[in-house]
């Protein structure tokens, strides 16, 4: 675990990035709507306003895992951070690696003094739940999510 190096992710690192985000498609059996492209992450994240943020753990010199974040706003609370995904590929899983990354990220929202770091789990992904209950994190079952698509937006004429 100690050959394990935490660090914010770099342009160069988009492919990687794109391989663990199919990664975790595939583990959610959902890999039919996964868009994500290198070239999209690249002009979202690496550009002057950047949408979001990545770290990424990095063991002889393959990514390996990352956290994906960005920034919301809450009008109650105020500013917060948003853990869209934290993914450790298969083969590096059980070996600290979603610990070290999910450390990092509270270490920003501590530094960035957000009022509420939040995420979500799939309510069958019973390996997730048992990591964030180790952290004694609230996991809320009261609110439904609700979402459009590009595709239901485009259709959408007022």
């Amino acid at each position: 675990m100690n050959n394990i190096e935490i660090r914010e992710a770099r342009v160069e690192d988009c492919d990687s990035i794109v391989d663990l985000i199919t990664e975790l498609a595939i583990y959610e059996k959902a890999e039919k709507d996964m868009e994500m492209t290198a070239v999209q992450l690249e002009r979202d994240g690496f550009g002057e306003n950047p949408l979001f943020h990545v770290i990424v753990a990095e063991k002889e010199a393959e990514i390996i895992g990352m956290a994906f974040y960005y920034y919301k706003y809450s009008t109650w609370k105020g500013s917060c951070l948003y853990l869209e995904d934290l993914i450790v590929r298969e083969a590096s899983r059980q070996e600290g690696v979603g610990s070290k990354l999910f450390e990092a990220v509270i270490r920003v929202a501590k530094l960035k003094k957000v009022k509420r770091m939040e995420w979500q789990v799939l309510d069958w992904n019973e390996p997730a739940i048992k990591f964030y209950n180790k952290y004694n994190a609230e996991l809320d079952s009261e609110w439904i999510n609700g979402r459009f698509y590009e595709k239901d937006l485009e259709g959408m004429e007022f």
